[in-house]
């Protein structure tokens, strides 16, 4: 079977399409070559700057013969509807063959196609997909029609065996494929012959030219970080920009500058964001001191000079960058200085917010008075908590956060310290943001606890108020991210918050303007809570339920803790949810969980037979025999456990006791008929099958678990 090869050169593509691009290239060809039927062994895609490749291995020499038999409409059906049959089937009316049929006779049409060459199938499935490829951004060139991301300059496609190597002969656009690609832009010249992937391969490196952009980026990150150990440095990490710049590059060569002594006082994350930004570099710092001292950029080329000339034209750029990440630097500590934080803070009362919600100056102070009211449930001094409200996006203001705004939040952490606060007031100036995702560190400083929480609360509380809420796949105010950020807040912190609460007070204190505020009884409370807050309740136990669901907590287990008393108390609701989880996981939970739905399902019938509650009134002195007796007392001693360990928020110890009552359940069902002859004592042992339900729904509501 030959392998197939598929390069598409072109002009220089955007590094972040790169490796889309080449997944795409995969799929399209694959799939349009399996539907034409023709199979493959494994395919593997590469992209350079300039370039995408597709190499597929096994290929079948020819699709298969295909036999189709398609009924169409009846022999006595009207003309036009016979013809579109004929239309659709591609044959004439004497193809056409007479059946019967249940309800009379019909046309069937005997379809046969014989099998196809690969390379017409090849050469038309790249043509397709040439002309349909999904980039996010194309352009045309010249006078063609044509679409690509920048000007496409050929196309190779071979077919290649033992017996040699064929063109797959195509042309899309004036643009003829051939079997010749072009090496490095400056580093080869000439086009290049090849026979198959390994040959194309080879002499691309021979050719100054790296194809797998893994093999680049490793390459990059092996020399950068040897000649960074050679100095006693260490390379700062950065993912993200080793994929981008191992994407710019065909041919990697490092190389290490150094960063002008003027600015090595700036802040370490200044440098690094500054360089990264503009120039692609990536940082150096000494591992002692944490300073930032060098860079490591990557040319495309090997020069004479070994990069001499380079790194002085890149050194010349970054002084003139950095230079003005000084000025930045510098003025807005001499405001920080002249007017404090909390001045560099007043424009943001002509910002806006939200066009219903006011200023950003109005939200901050909101934020102030929950951050104030949060502190003492976490630890932290509400005049601290408030303090650092008031200032926490301060930086917003700042001439460097307007440059650089990712730098947002930790510029108000240097500012804050430079204004002279302190006692954790800079920390939560950072802080207050996180966690922006579900891999970002949670605070755990008690002020930056209350200032994170109170900053997501509010805008939660604040568009709940106005009624924009997330909608299916819709979510542009980052809602669901807010209330994740306080879920993990609270569990990560082991907070007790009554979060009902909080959000029924800051709605009615906070944003009683807003769309009238309409209350009802919340059961088991004795307070009346805005139908918002409690609507947003039910949105948090959502976003908890995918939080839980990741941590392997099942669904069923999770809603029969929601259905619990203090259901709002995030850290109650995880512990109870958790134990149960094990619980059940073992066998005495999952045969405690069975008696328990039998002893439901008895009482059910009977209450609705009845009419009556069997919830009280069971009496050891009518039990009949042993194991009766046995179940009345392990109902006693375990059922008073379960409820102190309950009230002491033991939820381990309450599994404990409902494992203890495993066994007398289960002897109880076997040698026990409910329904006795005896009125008395069948209302007897329906009475204590409601002592079991009791005591196993003060747990968790069993009702709701599966199975």
């Amino acid at each position: 079977m030959p392998d197939l090869l598929i390069e598409l050169f072109s002009e220089e593509i955007p590094a972040r399409m790169q490796t889309r691009a080449a997944a795409d290239l995969k799929k399209l060809i694959t799939d349009g070559l399996v539907e034409a039927g023709l199979t493959y062994a494994s395919a593997g895609a590469f992209s350079t700057p300039r370039r995408l490749a597709l190499s597929v291995e096994g290929v079948s020499v020819e699709s298969p013969n295909t036999r189709e038999e398609r009924k169409g409409p009846r022999v006595d059906a009207p003309q036009k509807a016979v013809e579109g049959f004929l239309r659709a089937t591609g044959l004439n009316r004497d193809q056409l063959e007479a059946r019967d049929d249940k309800k009379g006779q019909v046309w069937f049409a005997v379809i046969e196609r014989a099998g196809r060459p690969a390379g017409d199938i090849v050469a038309e499935v790249l043509e397709q997909t040439i002309r349909n490829f999904p980039w996010p951004k194309s352009m045309r060139w010249g006078a063609g029609t044509l679409k690509w991301v920048r000007p496409l300059h050929s196309i190779l496609c071979i077919l290649s065996d033992d017996a040699g190597t064929q063109v797959v002969a195509l042309d899309v656009d004036g643009i003829p494929s051939g079997d010749t690609t072009q090496g490095h832009r400056f580093l080869s010249q000439g086009a290049i012959k090849v026979s198959g992937f390994d040959d194309y391969a080879a002499k691309l490196k021979k050719a100054h030219v790296v194809l797998d952009a893994v093999e680049r980026a490793d390459h990059i990150w092996a020399d950068a970080t040897n000649m960074a150990f050679a100095q006693g440095l260490e390379v700062v990490e950065d993912k993200g920009l080793l994929a981008e710049v191992a994407g710019l590059v065909e041919w990697p060569v490092v190389l290490m500058g150094s960063i002008d002594e003027a600015f090595l006082g700036l802040p370490p994350e200044v440098l690094q964001t500054s360089m990264r930004e503009h120039q692609k570099f990536f940082s150096v710092r000494d591992p002692k001191s944490g300073r930032i001292e060098k860079f490591i950029t990557v040319a495309n080329r090997e020069t004479a000079d070994h990069g001499a000339m380079i790194l002085a034209g890149n050194q010349k750029v970054l002084f003139a960058r950095l230079s003005d990440a000084k000025f930045f630097w510098e003025n807005d500590l001499r405001t920080v200085k002249d007017i404090g934080l909390e001045g560099m803070a007043k424009p943001l009362a002509e910002v806006t917010f939200h066009n219903k919600l006011g200023s950003q100056a109005e939200r901050i102070k909101r934020i102030e008075e929950l951050a104030r009211e949060i502190a003492p449930l976490v630890g932290a001094k509400p005049d601290l908590a408030a303090e650092a409200a008031r200032v926490a996006k301060a930086d917003l203001c700042s001439e460097m956060v307007y440059e650089f705004p990712e730098l947002q939040g930790l510029m108000g952490r240097y500012y804050a310290a430079a204004a002279g606060h302190d006692d954790g007031v800079p920390e939560a100036c950072q802080e207050h943001y996180s966690p922006l995702g579900p891999s970002d560190a949670v605070p755990s400083a008690p002020v930056s606890v209350a200032v994170a929480l109170a900053d997501k609360i509010d805008t939660l509380c604040g568009f709940w108020a106005i009624d924009e809420k997330p909608t299916g796949s819709k979510d542009p105010f980052a809602l669901r991210r807010a209330a994740l950020g306080v879920i993990r807040l609270i569990l990560e912190n082991s907070i007790k918050l009554e979060l009902l609460e909080v959000f029924a007070r800051h709605r009615t204190t906070a944003y009683s303007g807003f769309s009238g505020v309409a209350v009802r009884n919340i059961k088991g409370r004795d307070k009346e809570v805005p139908v918002e807050s409690i609507d947003l309740l039910s949105f948090f136990h959502d976003r908890l339920k995918v939080y839980l669901r990741d941590q392997g907590i099942r669904h069923d287990v999770i809603d029969a803790c929601i259905a619990m008393p203090n259901n709002d108390d995030l850290t109650l609701l995880v512990k109870r949810a958790t134990a149960l989880a094990a619980f059940l996981k073992t066998d005495d939970g999952e045969n405690l969980l069975q008696g328990f739905k039998r002893a439901n399902n008895i009482l059910t019938q009977a209450e609705e037979a009845d009419g009556v509650e069997y919830s009280y009134g069971a009496d050891v002195k009518f039990a009949e025999n042993d194991t009766e007796k046995a179940l009345f007392a392990a109902l006693a001693d375990q059922g008073s456990a379960i409820s102190s360990a309950i009230e002491a928020e033991d939820f381990a110890a309450a599994m404990t006791g409902m494992a203890a009552l495993r066994a007398p359940i289960d002897a109880f069902f076997e040698a026990v008929q409910v329904n006795a002859d005896s009125a008395i004592v069948r209302r007897n042992r329906l009475n204590l099958l409601g002592d079991i339900r009791k005591i196993c729904l003060s747990v968790a509501d069993l009702t709701r678990i599966d199975g």
